[in-house]
């Protein structure tokens, strides 16, 4: 295959993951990555340097209609981004002193974990508000919010904002580590410790990764892990991928979402654990 067509193959791929990354909090890179080393051979450090300006394009491209339509909760994504940047940083700089294989590793173990976290079940957030447990930081900073639920708005409450803001420094420093955005972790943290319905957790996800990669993309530009070409093409393809994918949030359900998430995490999970443990 001839570099351009390759590049082209590769745009047309981004698409299809960044629409998914959209639709499931993740940000594209967490398919991104794995798609350029698995199918592309690409050596993971490139890989990771492209994904992470997708990243920054992808939330970019979703994110205002994710606010217009009222699902992602700004007050909670500029509380839990101040964690997140500090923990990109962090993740970026030591990117560069690990070998390729810990890094698969890692990404196996990360995306294991996160679809394992989401495997438990509990009542959505929407339907009782009283089973949610009172949180004082999350009253202070008004976190709480409503979501559309049918023809009607339901109101949801806000909890463990300490815990949240914990699991969000390790979900920034997998996110420069790895170039995935991190929604993996801060998905599963929103939905699961803070009880925010799944469609909110999901939209404010997508809202933060961009944040949290433009942290960690100043690292990597500066390392020279950037190939400008490689990163436009994954970019540009990452951009109409999540367009795409901020329009079906909206009428894609619930339950067809969290089953979607799982699969598409475990079956990353174990490619990329393969690889490393090879």
């Amino acid at each position: 295959m001839s570099p351009l067509a390759e590049i082209a193959v590769i745009t047309a791929v981004c698409v299809a993951s960044g629409a998914l990354g959209s639709l499931l909090g993740l940000g594209g890179g967490t398919f991104i990555v794995p798609i350029l080393t698995l199918a592309f051979g690409l050596d993971v450090r490139l890989a990771i340097g492209a994904s992470v300006i997708s990243v920054v394009a992808g939330s970019a491209a979703a994110s205002p209609r994710y606010l217009d339509e009222g699902f992602a909760n700004l007050r909670v994504a500029v509380t839990l981004e101040v964690a997140t940047v500090i923990g990109a940083v962090i993740g970026a700089l030591l990117a560069g002193h690990l070998g390729t294989h810990v890094l698969y590793t890692i990404f196996g173990v990360v995306l294991a974990f996160s679809a394992i976290q989401m495997l438990r079940t509990r009542r959505d957030a929407t339907t009782d508000t009283l089973a949610v447990p009172g949180d004082r930081l999350a009253d202070v900073l008004t976190l709480h919010g409503d979501v559309a639920n049918g023809s009607e708005r339901r109101a949801y409450r806000v909890t463990r904002t300490a815990t949240g803001l914990t699991m969000m420094t390790a979900a920034g420093t997998v996110s420069g580590l790895l170039g995935i955005g991190s929604g993996a972790m801060k998905v599963p943290a929103m939905d699961l410790a803070m009880r925010l319905p799944l469609k909110v957790s999901t939209a404010t996800s997508s809202l933060m990764i961009g944040v949290t990669g433009a942290a960690s993309a100043v690292v990597y530009l500066q390392r020279g892990d950037v190939v400008p070409a490689l990163a436009g093409a994954v970019a540009i393809g990452t951009v109409v991928g999540a367009r795409l994918g901020s329009r079906l949030l909206s009428v894609v359900p619930v339950a067809t979402l969290r089953l979607v998430f799982l699969a598409v995490l475990l079956v990353i999970s174990v490619q990329m654990l393969l690889r490393g443990l090879a």
